[in-house]
Formats: structure tokens, sequence, C-alpha cells
């Protein structure tokens, strides 16, 4: 081994040389007078030994603390220690007092619990998958919120997955959260959801799972939705309430499940009111699986009723996106909204009270959707972990009319 060399022991690396006692050797004098500096060399050499310094309990915050480490720093047997710090049935019968040593204990060096390997013993991950048809869709991101603060809250961990309205991308991430042991599914459906019908594939998923936005006639597959019927009902009626008797309207894509209802409503009020439909100021979105497209179709659906010459004073939009675009198309046609015409959406997403002018709209409550869905996974969850009987819960929420700056009264 190679070492450094000590030569502390000498006081130094020399030190002053004692006069000699002897004085009868007068060679010895010459030649020490010669040679003298006063100073003469330690010869007691010896190999300095690596020092080795005790670890620090707080230098283990740095690494994997383990049940062991804090049964060693409390004083107390690995197995205790688990039961107290698992929370485990037997910890009820171990005194206050021990408790608090291990807990203190487990607290001074950083202990966390290994959840990957509890998952494994306990059969529970505690996280709950969330599925998104697609993350631009501005319907998302109050639902997303409701979700993510109703699962903090319960201490469940959400992992999310953008499908991007892909048929395989959607089958590849619900096997990867199954594979992962999710507890439950929440899925937010979007336009595409009839096309590439999820539904055979959710109910083999044999796990609670909640779809938003869609409603479902299944005993398999939990639902909440909003009353579109009743929030369409209530948007022909304000425009109504306002004087506006030539309404245009923009319908929602045929095969998308709430363009059924809505229009439904809007029907079930023009009757009640003999309020005349007129079918030429009736247009449809098309299909589409680009969410920001509606606003695209909203500002052309638009311009080719105002090409048809026959006048509206108000125009209800299926959604949001749709009226922005509306509202696009008539700006650009030299009409004011809403002083010629004025213009209702649907949703109520966030830049809807954002916008010039700011946009009337029936506002689904999307974070309480979002809470309720959470509400009804983990029901479900605790049904399974009790081994009770577990069905379908369909849930509709009522919407509520945001009246805004993008509406007026002909009265």
């Amino acid at each position: 081994m190679v070492g450094c060399f000590d030569f502390s022991c000498c006081a130094g690396s020399v030190r002053p040389a004692r006069k000699q006692a002897n004085t009868t050797a007068t060679a010895s004098k010459n030649l020490k007078a010669e040679l003298d500096t006063r100073f003469t060399l330690c010869c007691s050499v010896r190999q300095r030994q690596p020092e080795f310094k005790p670890i620090s309990r707080f230098s283990m915050k740095n690494a994997m603390v383990t049940i062991r480490d804090v049964a060693k720093e409390s004083g107390f047997s690995s197995t205790t220690v688990s039961i107290v710090l698992n929370n485990a049935p037997l910890a009820r019968y171990i005194p206050a007092s021990t408790k608090k040593r291990i807990e203190r204990a487990a607290k001074r060096l950083g202990y966390r619990p290994n959840l990957f390997a509890r998952s494994l013993r306990s059969k529970r991950s505690h996280t709950v998958g969330v599925m998104v048809f697609d993350m631009t869709d501005p319907y998302c991101t109050l639902v997303l919120r409701g979700i993510e603060n109703s699962l903090y809250q319960s201490s469940y961990l959400p992992i999310l997955t953008d499908v991007h309205n892909e048929r395989n991308r959607f089958e590849r991430y619900l096997e990867m959260l199954l594979d992962r042991r999710v507890e439950a599914l929440i899925v937010l459906a979007n336009w595409l959801f009839v096309n590439i019908d999820v539904l055979g594939d959710l109910e083999k998923s044999s796990i609670p799972t909640v779809m938003i936005g869609r409603e479902l006639q299944t005993d398999s597959i939990s639902s909440v939705i909003v009353d579109n019927e009743m929030g369409a009902h209530a948007a022909l009626e304000h425009l109504y309430s306002l004087g506006h008797r030539k309404i245009a309207f923009i319908r929602g894509p045929k095969t998308l499940a709430d363009s059924a209802p809505r229009w439904k409503g809007i029907r079930a009020f023009a009757k009640s009111s003999a309020l005349e439909l007129d079918p030429q100021l009736v247009a449809d979105l098309p299909e589409s699986r680009d969410p920001s497209s509606s606003f695209e179709a909203g500002y052309k659906l638009t311009e080719d009723l105002l090409k048809q010459k026959r006048p509206f004073t108000a125009l209800m939009a299926f959604d949001d996106m749709t009226a922005f675009g509306a509202i696009r198309a008539l700006t650009k046609a030299g009409l004011r909204v809403p002083d010629h015409c004025s213009v209702i959406g649907f949703d109520d997403v966030a830049v809807s009270s954002l916008y010039t002018p700011a946009l009337t709209t029936v506002r689904q409550p999307m974070e309480a959707m979002g809470t309720m869905a959470v509400s009804i996974a983990l029901d479900a969850i605790n049904a399974v972990l009790e081994k009770r009987g577990v069905g379908a819960v369909h849930r509709k929420l009522a919407p509520e009319l945001a009246v805004r700056e993008s509406t007026r009264s002909l009265l």
C-alpha cells in the first residue's frame, strides 16, 4: 500500500539538537563544529494510517433508509418497527411511548416507506388512471382540475395519459395502466369516442371505470354528464326572453352523443313557445379529430348562413369554440356582436369570460363533474375491497346559464 509518511511525532520535520555532554571527543567536536546547523533530523518515520470516520445518521438521508436502520436507531426490533411504521393491526398492542420513539427515529433518519413493496404485499397501488382523448381540448382543463384535486385529498395518485385520438395509443395506454395495477379508470370522452368504440376494451378491464361526458346504457361502466337537454333549453329560452325570434343554429356533429339531447332541448322549448325553427338557418358541424376545428367550422358555417341573405338576430352555437368562430365571421361581415346579432355558446371554457365581447354561454359544471367521477370511482374501489357488489352509477349534473356581453335585448 502506498501511503503518506508522518513526521509529526518529532514536533515537525526537524528539531533543535541538545548540546553534547561528552566533551572528551575533540574530533567529534570539530566535526560537529563544521557540520552543526543546530538541528538534527528525527529518524522516527511511520506510515500514516487512513482515518475512518463514523457515518453520521443524518447522512443516511441521502440514501434509502430501511426498516433495519430505524430499528438500530430506535433500539427496537425490526418486527416492532415494521408493525408501527406500517400501522399494522398489531400496532394497537404496542405502547404509545414505543411508537413515539420509533416515529422520532424514522423522522431523524428521513425514512420513507417503500410504497412499491407495500403495494405488492397489499395488492393496492393507490393510483387511478386518467385517460384523456385530446389534452388540447379546452373542455378538459377544469374537468382535470376537479379530478386531480379530489384524488389528492383522498391520497390517490392520478396517472394521466393523452390518447391523441388514436385507437392504438388508447389500447396501449390502457394496457400500461392495467399493468401498473391502477385501482380505477376515469375516461374523458370526446367526439371520437363513438368512432373507436372503446366500451369493449374498458369492460374487459374489470376494474371500476367512470366515463365523463358520455351517457352510457351499461351496467359495468359508470358515467357523469351534464344535462345537455336542460342546457340547450335554457340557452334558447334566454334568447327568446330577449325578444329574438329569427335565430340561427349551429348544431354539433351528428355522431356526437351531446348533439341529439341539445337539439331535443331546443325543439322542446320551440314547441312550448310556438317558436318557428327555420331549417335554412340550421347548420351542422362536421366531424373532426381536432377540437380546435370547431372554431374554423363555426367561422365557415356562419359565413354560409350570411350568404343566404336570410336575416337572423341571434345565433346559438353548439359550443364556445364554435361561437368564437361565429363572432369572427360576423365581425368580418361588418356585423357587431351583440348590436347586430346576439351569440350564445355552450361549455363556458376558460377564455369565454375573457373574449371580446365576453361570451354568454351555458356553463357546464366541469370541475364538479371531475369531482363526481372521483367520488364514484373511490366508492367502487371501497366496494371491491369490502367484497360488496358494485354496479354502474350514472349521474347527470345541471348546467348554469352565464349571461355576459354577447347577447342583448330587442325589447
